[in-house]
């Protein structure tokens, strides 16, 4: 259930972050070059300037393989005299879903300087000291080591609208002082996230940054203008399995970014060439008798990470149980789906569960009640 207030979530954003700043000694907020880390962003750097604690430090964890358009945007912000830049370009792996044999792109690996997809800047950090080369778990170890004898608040711009997980995670407990919309990283150090405009719809990160005519990532631009979707916009890493989609497009769009990107890891010139209709199979090939045989087959014929196959058949055989007598067709099309992108990390199959509606047929199917 939600509680509104007088507030409009413009206000109640700023009136957040005032208490955020005035709580930790160090404030980093975290910048992708999307439209909900824009608007965070601009709304700290006022609260920044209120209170004289200038300049914001902002933290960029470049992927390497990112729209030009994103670089163009975070280099405005890292450039602001405001700003005290933290942009990463540190060495991190990230699954590649386009390819079963290169999997993984090794962003600003030393030894392929010569295939980097742009240069590193002068001021950006260069040294990946922290323990860890994977996206997810970066950010924490990050934090860690660069402000170990200091309390920590990292602002980011993650919002509830997206995810009903997200909705109850921020809602339902305490993370610091009373407040929901955060999360503790390190307790030992006093490191915590928050999300300011968790609240926030869709709606009003468009209103905010044409209002008050902040600059914001031109690639949403493109992608309205070729008809994407606003669930499916996204500004950041493009060969990630929820974001094959872009490839679809990108060689009109950023055709240089496209051709830097083959040249870069396998498998983005094939993706890119089948084309959304190809890559992800609407109609059910004549010679399968059903969608449950297409994916069987695939599995046995795409999959040749032995340890990925067996993960993929426990979880097919788990969810079977769960939804295929509701929804079969639907499901065996999802896993179909994380087949073709190799993902066998899962994070669609998990994307899938966490859907209010099927949410619910777990419930159904475990004899639970839908609370």
């Amino acid at each position: 259930m939600k509680i509104y207030l007088k507030n409009n979530v413009y206000d109640e954003a700023l009136e957040r972050i005032r208490w955020l700043f005035d709580e930790f000694p160090n404030v980093v907020v975290g910048y992708s070059g999307g439209k909900d880390s824009t608007v965070v962003y601009n709304l700290s750097l006022i609260v920044a300037k209120e209170k004289n604690r200038l300049p914001l430090k902002v933290m960029f964890l470049d992927q390497e393989a990112e729209w030009q358009a994103t670089i163009d945007q975070v280099t405005l912000v890292m450039e602001n005299p405001d700003v005290e830049p933290m942009w990463m370009q540190i060495p991190i792996k990230l699954f590649n879903a386009t390819s079963t044999t290169d999997t993984w792109l090794q962003c600003w690996n030393p030894k392929e300087k010569d295939k980097w997809m742009y240069p590193q800047v002068d001021y950006s950090y260069k040294e990946n000291k922290y323990g860890t080369d994977r996206f997810a778990d970066v950010f924490e170890k990050i934090l860690a080591v660069e402000f170990s004898d200091t309390k920590t608040c990292y602002i980011a711009g993650v919002r509830t609208e997206e995810s009903p997980t997200r909705f109850i995670a921020l809602t339902h407990q305490e993370t610091y002082k009373g407040q929901t919309y955060g999360k503790k990283l390190n307790k030992k150090l006093e490191h915590y996230t928050f999300y300011p405009i968790y609240d926030w719809s869709y709606t009003d990160i468009w209103a905010s940054i044409h209002k008050n005519k902040w600059e914001y990532n031109k690639i949403y631009d493109a992608q309205y203008s070729y008809g994407m979707t606003v669930n499916n916009m996204r500004v950041s890493n493009v060969h990630h399995e929820t974001a094959v989609h872009s490839l679809f497009y990108m060689q009109e769009v950023e055709p240089e970014t496209y051709v830097n990107l083959t040249q870069r890891i396998g498998g983005i010139d094939s993706a890119g060439k089948a084309g959304k209709d190809n890559y992800f199979v609407k109609t059910l090939p004549y010679m399968f008798a059903s969608w449950k045989e297409y994916r069987d087959y695939l599995l046995e014929k795409l999959i040749t990470n032995e340890k990925w196959k067996e993960g993929f058949v426990k979880k097919f055989k788990k969810m079977e149980e769960l939804y295929e007598a509701d929804i079969g067709d639907k499901l065996h099309k999802v896993c179909i789906q994380s087949i073709l992108t190799n993902d066998w990390e899962l994070i669609k199959l998990k994307n899938f569960e966490r859907a209010p509606q099927n949410y619910v047929i777990k419930r159904k199917a475990l004899g639970k009640e839908y609370y």
